[in-house]
Formats: C-alpha cells, sequence, structure tokens
C-alpha cells in the first residue's frame, strides 16, 4: 500500500472562507436549528456543466422539513431553483442524455413518493409512476430509455379492504425495523420502466430483498446486491447479482463470500465491477467495509488495498476507470481517497480537519459535499488538488453567529490504550481556567467523532461548556482491532476510555472536576447508563434512545441476529446477558440526576429501555425525568422536537451542575 499525499492546506482554506464573523455576532441557540439549510448529495451532469442537488430547510408552520431541486453551473456562476411545491423532492438524478432531471416526491397526495420526469428545456414536472408502494431507489440506464426501479411487493389483502384495519402477522425471524415498522413476507424486487410507452415491468422475484442495482455501460446487464441464498433476516450477508435486463431474466450469482458485498457499480468500460466487501465476524458490524473489484463476466474478488485498515464508502469510478473514489473514516478525520485498480496505490486528494461525506463524478468532473466544526455542509468542485466552493446556501446564518473552537484530544486509557478524541472550548470562556464540561458520548458504537458540523454541540458550547466528546475503543478509524475490542463486552472498556478522557481534562485544567456532565443518544446512551451506574462524578446525566436490561430488548429491538451471533440466546448465556446489562442491575448505585429520552416509536432501540431507567432511578428517589416525543423513530424529526430536545439538554445541565468557583 502505499499513500500519495496531495496538499490539503489549499482545500482547507477554501473551505474556512465561510463569511468572518465579528465579535458582535451572536451565540448560536437550539432555535438555529430552524435556521439550518440541509445540503443533499450533488450529481454532475452528464456533460459536467451543472450540478443538481437539493436544498431541505424548515417550514414552520407545518413543523417540517420541505426538501427542493436546484442546481448550479460548474463554474459556480448561477443557480438555478427547479421546484417549489408544498411536498419534498428528494434523489434528483440526470437522464444519461441530460434532457430530464428525475427525482421522487409524494406530490399530488400520492400516499407513496413516485417517480416524476422533468424536462431541462422548460415545463411542469410529471409523474411517470403510479406504484403502490412507490418508489425506493432507482437509476437510468445508459442509453435513457429505461429506468430500472426498487419497489415492495403490493399488499393486495390490504388494497382489496381499505375499509378497516388488518391484524398484523409476523411468521419471520426479524419482526420490526426501525423507520419500517413491522415487517411481513413482503420484499422489494426491481422494476423496469419504459421511459417512451411508460410500462413496468418486474424484474426480480423470490423471498429476498433486491437493491441498489446498477446499469452495465451497454444497458444489456444490471447487478444488484441481495441475500438469495440464506435467511436474510438472520444474518447480514449479501452478494452481487446480475441479471439480464428483460422481463424473465434469471439472477446469476456474483459473490459468494460469508461476509457481504454490497453497492456495486460497473466501471466505465464495463470489464469490472467495484463493490464494498465485508471482512468477515460474527457481527458484521464490528468488521471493515473495503473496496474490491472483481471481472464484470465473473471471477475472484480481489480488494484493492487489503492494507488499508479503515472504513471505505461506497466506490465511485474515475472517468478514465483506472481507479475509484472512496471516502474513509480514518482518526477522526474523514478524507476523499483515491484508489488505482492496478496496484492498490492510495492518492489522498482531500484531507485535514473536515469531512467530506459525499462524491459524485461525471465528464472527469468531481463534486463534493463537505463541511467542518464551523461550517455547515456545502457543495464544492474538485479543481486538481484544490476544492472550488460551488454553493452558500447557509452563509446568512453563518455570518449572525460565532461558533467554538475546538482542538484535538488524546488521552492514555487504564491499560495503556490511546484514546483520541475532540474537545470544543465554551464559547468565550476563559481557556486558562477549568470549566464545566459535559462528555458527549457518540452512538453505533462502531461511528466516529470527527471534523463535521454539529449545531447540537455549538448550542453546548454557547451555553458556556466545553463539548468533550471521545471516539471510545469500539469506534471506526483506528483500524478492525479497535473496533473489535467490545465484541460481547459492552460498557467495559468503553467506560474505561471516556474516564480516562475526563481524567485527563481534569489533570490539564480543562474540566471542572466538581463541574461534569454526561450524555449521548443511542449507545451514547446506553454507555451514559454504564457511566453513572458506575460513578457519581456527574452532576448530570442525558441519556438519550438508550436501553440497561438488554434482556427485555430481545425481541422488541431490530437486532435479533446480533444478539443470537455476539451474546446468544439470553436462556444459553445469562450471565453473560446480566453482565452486559450492569447498569441496570445496579441502579441502586445511581446518585446523578439524568434525563430520559427517546421517540415512542423507535424500533432500533425501543423507548422501553429509558422507561426502565426511569423507573429504576425514580424508585430510589433520584433526580429524574422521561421526555418522549411522539411518532418519533431513532432519529428525532420534527423540527420541534429537535429544538426541544436540545434546549432540555441544556436546562437539565444548567440545573443540576454547580455554579461556578469564585476566582481565587
Amino acid at each position: 500500500m502505499e499513500f500519495r499525499p496531495i496538499a490539503a492546506a489549499a482545500a482547507l482554506a477554501v473551505l474556512s472562507a465561510a463569511p468572518l464573523t465579528a465579535q458582535s455576532a451572536r451565540a448560536i441557540v437550539p432555535a438555529d436549528l430552524l435556521r439550518l439549510r440541509a445540503v443533499g448529495e450533488p450529481r454532475v451532469s452528464p456533460d459536467g456543466e451543472w450540478v443538481v442537488f437539493t436544498v431541505s430547510r424548515v417550514d414552520s408552520t407545518k413543523d417540517k422539513r420541505d426538501s427542493d431541486i436546484y442546481m448550479v453551473r460548474w463554474d459556480g456562476t448561477r443557480r438555478l431553483r427547479l421546484t417549489s411545491s408544498s411536498e419534498s423532492e428528494s434523489d434528483p438524478r440526470w437522464s444519461p442524455d441530460g434532457r430530464y432531471l428525475s427525482f421522487v416526491s409524494s406530490r399530488q397526495g400520492s400516499d407513496a413518493s413516485q417517480l416524476w420526469l422533468l424536462e431541462r428545456a422548460g415545463g411542469e414536472a410529471q409523474r411517470v409512476t403510479e406504484l403502490d408502494e412507490g418508489v425506493d431507489d432507482y437509476a437510468w440506464s445508459p442509453d435513457g430509455s429505461r429506468i430500472v426501479i426498487v419497489s415492495k411487493d403490493v399488499d393486495s389483502l390490504a388494497k382489496a379492504d381499505t375499509t378497516r384495519p388488518r391484524p398484523i402477522v409476523i411468521d419471520r425471524y426479524l419482526a420490526k425495523r426501525d423507520g419500517d415498522g413491522w415487517l411481513d413476507r413482503r420484499r422489494t424486487h426491481l422494476y423496469l420502466f419504459e421511459v417512451a410507452s411508460k410500462t413496468l415491468a418486474q424484474l426480480t422475484r423470490g423471498d429476498a430483498d433486491d437493491r441498489e442495482p446498477a446499469w452495465s455501460p451497454d444497458g444489456r446487464r444490471i447487478v444488484f446486491t441481495s441475500a438469495r441464498h440464506t435467511d436474510e433476516d438472520r444474518s447480514d450477508e449479501s452478494d452481487l447479482y446480475v441479471v439480464d435486463a428483460r422481463a424473465g431474466a434469471e439472477p446469476q450469482r456474483l459473490t459468494s463470500s460469508p461476509a457481504y458485498e454490497r453497492s456495486a457499480t460497473f466501471s466505465p468500460d464495463g470489464q469490472w465491477i467495484a463493490f464494498i466487501q465485508g471482512t468477515f465476524t460474527p457481527v458484521p458490524m464490528y468488521g471493515t467495509p473495503r473496496i474490491a473489484v472483481m471481472p464484470a463476466a465473473g471471477g475472484t474478488p480481489r480488494v484493492l488495498a487489503p492494507a488499508l485498515d479503515r472504513p471505505q464508502s461506497d466506490p465511485v469510478w474515475t472517468a478514465d476507470g483506472a481507479a475509484v473514489l472512496t471516502i474513509l473514516d480514518d482518526d477522526r478525520r474523514a478524507p476523499l481517497v483515491r484508489i488505482a485498480v492496478a496496484d492498490g496505490a492510495i492518492t489522498r486528494l482531500i484531507d485535514g480537519r473536515r469531512a467530506v461525506d459525499a462524491v459524485h463524478q461525471a465528464h472527469d468532473r468531481i463534486a463534493l459535499r463537505v463541511s467542518d466544526v464551523a461550517t455547515p455542509a456545502e457543495l464544492f468542485a474538485l479543481d486538481g488538488d484544490s476544492l472550488r466552493r460551488l454553493t452558500r446556501e447557509n452563509d446568512a446564518w453563518r455570518a449572525e453567529v460565532r461558533t467554538a473552537e475546538a482542538e484535538e484530544f488524546a488521552a492514555r486509557s487504564r491499560d495503556g490504550t490511546m484514546v483520541h478524541g475532540i474537545l470544543t472550548r465554551a464559547l468565550g470562556a476563559d481557556a486558562s481556567r477549568p470549566q464545566r464540561t459535559v462528555l458527549w458520548i457518540h452512538g453505533g458504537p462502531v461511528a466516529q467523532n470527527d471534523w463535521s458540523f454539529w449545531l447540537e454541540k455549538e448550542a453546548l458550547a454557547a451555553a458556556g461548556w466545553n463539548v468533550l466528546q471521545m471516539n471510545y475503543r469500539g469506534s471506526s478509524g483506528r483500524g478492525e482491532a479497535f473496533q473489535r475490542a467490545i465484541y460481547a463486552d459492552w460498557c467495559g472498556k468503553e467506560v474505561e476510555d471516556l474516564m480516562a478522557a475526563v481524567d485527563e481534562a481534569v489533570r490539564r485544567g480543562i474540566a471542572d472536576s466538581a463541574r461534569l456532565g454526561v450524555g449521548g443518544w443511542s449507545y451514547g446512551g446506553i454507555l451514559t447508563d454504564c457511566l453513572i451506574a458506575t460513578t457519581t462524578r456527574f452532576k448530570a446525566a442525558i441519556s438519550g434512545a438508550g436501553s440497561s436490561l438488554f434482556t427485555s430488548m430481545y425481541g422488541s429491538d431490530q437486532y435479533p441476529s446480533q444478539y443470537d451471533a455476539e451474546l446468544g440466546p439470553p436462556w444459553k448465556n445469562p450471565r453473560l446477558w446480566e453482565k452486559v446489562s450492569y447498569a441496570f442491575w445496579r441502579a441502586e448505585r445511581i446518585k446523578t440526576p439524568t434525563l430520559f429520552m427517546g421517540g415512542a416509536d423507535d424500533f432500533n432501540v425501543p423507548i422501553a429501555g429509558s422507561e426502565q431507567m426511569y423507573l429504576a432511578l425514580r424508585t430510589q428517589n433520584v433526580p429524574t425525568q422521561l421526555v418522549v416525543y411522539p411518532g418519533e423513530n431513532h432519529g428525532i424529526r420534527r423540527p420541534s422536537f429537535a429544538v426541544d430536545r436540545v434546549t432540555r439538554w441544556i436546562d437539565w445541565l444548567e440545573k443540576h451542575t454547580p455554579a461556578a468557583r469564585p476566582r481565587p
């Protein structure tokens, strides 16, 4: 493996060139969540002259986000708004000849999102599908005559009788999934849509979900991801299949590794297929997604950079087919790299204290979505080895506010392991004196704190809190062994790593030991429960979408296959289940005032986990509160709820944290 660095200083300078803020600029508050515009992923036009994207903004009257489609010239000189309906539009794609822009929307009162076509020459968008279950995904054929669509099977019984609800009948291993709800036997399959005749034909069938279709350059075949060979509910294993682009064709299996393959895409000449291949572990989450290639006709896959021990995003071919582009999770950074197909040589194109989270290439032009700790995500063009900004959707808001200073932070855990993180200083506070500090824990657990923008953290810093975010063992970005370190040993090494960071912050005079808080969401909420059951050093805690009594989650959440593989069924390994649930079984040790929160419809980490811990503390008269957001899943989507959540974080910390020590 060879690294070929390209200068990153120029790229950092471009991203940091947001409007300068004066000392009079105001601090960020939770309500600023209503002001942020979320910029969607870029799509470069076939001629390379335009980039299409979505912009999502809050509609306060409807208390929801509304997404519209825009495009900007490659040279940045012109920006056009293409849609302005009362419903959101998403997933814009160019037809191969550039004549049409397609998108997905539930306009005109449709119960499900349908596919729409908009002629660039002008006119109104036209709805071209009427699928009962809507469009989940789609891809244009290279000649623009057809579109492959991913859609779920029709519920024929519900369609036949819409006057009354029917019982939910479950007869599969995985009963529910967050966002999808209860799962029946229906599956997602591929359909071929003829643009000229507007006719639809089913392409794949069977008891498996087919997804992620991609066309061969000659338009004859479609590669896709499926788990047709096994009970996919019981395993995260998936393989690649290829099918001729005609009704009645039989899919052929391309891969058969014990891990997973997904996100396949043909090379520009059609000779190769690049895709993501997982490393084999009993629980693939702890493995490393890597880019591999194989001959399009079939053959043995080859991992491009086997020594690159970092998670890699879905591959994007360069125009000449000599390399693929990918984004890494790399120790707080999210760089864009190019990996050569011939020898696996790695060139870092964009690196540094920023986060690339989307990339698209067409006509040998590369567009990216990039943010840093002070700048919300915007679109950029990659010109040689430097970034050129294309969008400025948040500049007006950004000019009004101040952001806090962020820096690298590291600590040595009890067994000598170094853990890395990011420290955000309390806005306007005296950095020479210890300050109130909240340890904010990321979810996952296989994820990382990086240099991207997160308004919630800025609101905490603006309220006078140092925010310490650590990538404990189990996090991504430090190699697979680091990720696997917590396998079947939850709330062990992570707690040691997090407390080592707190100790280091106190030792260095950054954190005031008498004014410490802790919080997190999802696995961050789980670890918050573990920490307050381990120590009484925190004056306030916030546990969002967490759980502690994991036996009660078995069959109640969406992770049965992980439980069976990692812990074994509870009746076969009760001591291990009790060990990882120690926050609940040690609840009598908890003295920290704790705010529990979650979505009422969360099937990822059901609200019962928060209810149980809330009652455990309430029974012992430990100050506590439970906040349940109606209609919300694992993430909080309703804008007013998002503002309420962060406001409550700050209020809870303020209420239970002692006043600052007087200056000696």
